[in-house]
């Protein structure tokens, strides 16, 4: 279902109560390119079905936060676009939510700054993201990746959302985004409903060469993930290079066989089915076999979402449009709630 445009309306006067809370759900993805698998299974797939169940939906292309890791201009405009095209792809449809690029509604940064101040350096550098991206950078990590948490929490509040879809890594980031709504409310009286979880029931999809960390855009070995735009080719490539180990069953057992879990976990996620069926049908196989059992599921996955996302990309004003679009139904949203945050915090 689609934003109601009377809802955007009521809040725009001001007419809906400020302690009326509407069920809203708020998520977002930094724009890397086309997603890989990882992206897809655990999160965009769950996105496609929450639009059909919210009537108050918000996803965000977080162009923001992709500043935290160096980037040429010209990569991240190219990146936007390709990400838009994805998720279109994928099956977001704009007329079911808000799909938008986060530094269209400057909001966002301003919220930020006001939330960074109710905010305390030490519980910032407790969270294993900031430890973990310092390290990548030579433990020269910049400011922006230290508090983009708090930014993060000011893209949830600032549409007053209540849901939050999450994987298993960013749950802290939602604590401290629950924290710093309570701690807004004890300040300036109650205004933020605390947002909740949805936890992704996707197992965690893990490196194809190197199962104990997950799969990322930015491993730098590429035969480790899989992008849900390469060609079959690339797909049984990387998977026929998977690594497993020295026992050809394929069977299930995360601690003491993750990468042949992996697998599993992966074929279960594209298919549909349980980790018990997946095994059943796998019977007799030996992991080599396996490989491509779980290739050719892969590819089928992915064949029209592939051939979806190449007709997106060719037409870039369409993908452009879309964002700028959901960008402006964003700041409806967004305006009437920061306008009274700044009265709130003395502002006006």
């Amino acid at each position: 279902m689609a934003t109601p445009s009377g809802l955007i309306r009521a809040l725009h006067r001001g007419t809906l109560g400020q302690n009326v809370v509407v069920d809203r759900i708020f998520s977002g993805i930094q724009p890397t390119g086309t997603p890989h698998l990882g992206n897809y299974l655990g999160a965009i797939q769950n996105w496609v079905e929450l639009q059909e169940e919210c009537s108050s939906v918000l996803y965000s292309i977080m162009d923001l936060h992709s500043l935290t890791m160096p980037k040429e201009p010209a990569v991240l405009r190219q990146n936007i676009l390709d990400t838009t095209a994805a998720i279109l792809a994928c099956g977001i449809d704009p007329k079911k939510c808000l799909l938008f690029r986060q530094s269209l509604v400057p909001e966002h940064a301003e919220l930020a700054w006001i939330l960074g101040c109710l905010t305390n350096v030490p519980r910032l550098l407790r969270l294993p993201q900031w430890k973990m991206k310092r390290a990548s950078q030579n433990n020269e990590g910049t400011v922006g990746l230290l508090t983009y948490p708090v930014l993060q929490a000011a893209d949830i509040l600032l549409y007053k959302s209540t849901r939050v879809p999450v994987g298993e890594d960013q749950v802290l980031h939602l604590e401290l985004a629950q924290d710093i709504a309570q701690h807004f409310n004890k300040k300036y009286g109650e205004f933020f409903p605390v947002p909740k979880a949805i936890l992704s029931t996707t197992k965690k999809i893990k490196s194809l060469r190197d199962p104990a960390v997950k799969m990322s855009k930015s491993d730098a070995q590429k035969l480790a993930t899989i992008n849900i735009a390469d060609s079959p080719d690339e797909i049984v490539l990387k998977f026929r290079k998977a690594v497993t180990d020295f026992t050809s069953e394929v069977t299930y057992d995360p601690a003491g066989r993750p990468g042949v879990s992996n697998l599993v976990s992966i074929h279960a996620a594209v298919t549909g089915l349980s980790i018990k069926e997946v095994l059943h049908q796998s019977t007799g196989l030996d992991t080599a076999h396996y490989k491509m059992v779980v290739a050719e599921s892969v590819i089928q996955k992915f064949a029209p979402i592939r051939n979806e996302i190449k007709k997106l990309q060719e037409d870039k004003s369409h993908l452009i449009k879309v964002l700028e679009d959901g960008a402006e139904k964003a700041k409806e949203l967004a305006a009437p709630i920061y306008q009274e945050i700044r009265r709130l915090v003395g502002f006006q």
